[in-house]
């Protein structure tokens, strides 16, 4: 009888995290902030695109060394839900379609040139880079199998988002398909505060009325 022998191949695992900070400034982290919750909330009704920010993206199974976690990534064709990290080959091996990237004193010119490449080789669709402190912005897109640079990025419009970019004098504006600008995460909580006051106040005023045509021998359910 052939016993078969266990086998020896030690399990892989993919840490969740690379021991590297989030952001290195609060000007970086409230453009990431602000970026990923925006594509959040303009993708909110579709249950089959995946916005994260600073998760690790491990694209080859098997590989734990090789990885990246941009700073905000959207994956098209993929469900919402909570990830430890984007392990593509559980993902219908989609890779993320759009990152993005801010610029933060500490990023060093062949750490970006790596990222670059990086994007290049697994298959990403759209790269946006972003210096707040130099109010500089790259972009790149794919174009005949490479990522190519966006000459010029005024004015560009997203293929993947629809969003459109435009530089002013002090600071990056991205505009929504509806011409909104973008918000930041305090504006978003201020909107949505402000939505549900308002829908208070109209169940208040509609309860008022219900109890006036009560009082006037009225059934409103029967209106």
């Amino acid at each position: 009888m052939v016993q078969l022998q266990p086998s020896s191949k030690p399990e892989i695992i993919y840490p969740d995290r690379d021991g590297q900070p989030m952001a290195d400034n609060t000007k970086q982290f409230r453009w990431i902030v602000t970026i990923k919750e925006n594509l959040e909330w303009l993708f909110a009704e579709d249950p089959n695109v995946f916005v994260a920010g600073d998760l690790l993206w491990y694209p080859v199974e098997g590989d734990n060394k090789t990885r990246v976690a941009p700073d905000t990534l959207v994956a098209f064709g993929r469900p919402k839900g909570d990830r430890g990290s984007y392990k593509q080959w559980e993902e219908d091996n989609i890779a993320p379609q759009v990152v993005f990237e801010i610029l933060s004193p500490g990023n060093t010119k062949a750490e970006m040139n790596r990222k670059l490449l990086f994007y290049d080789r697994f298959g990403v669709e759209e790269y946006y880079l972003y210096d707040p402190e130099l109010n500089d912005l790259s972009g790149w897109v794919r174009n005949e199998g490479f990522l190519d640079i966006i000459e010029p990025i005024y004015q560009w419009v997203s293929p993947r988002l629809k969003i459109r970019f435009e530089l002013t004098e002090t600071e990056l504006q991205i505009y929504r398909p509806d011409e909104k600008s973008l918000l930041s995460y305090t504006a978003i909580a201020q909107k949505a505060e402000e939505s549900e006051q308002r829908a208070k106040l109209a169940e208040q005023k509609a309860a008022k009325l219900a109890d006036k045509l009560r009082e006037m021998g009225v059934d409103p359910e029967q209106l």
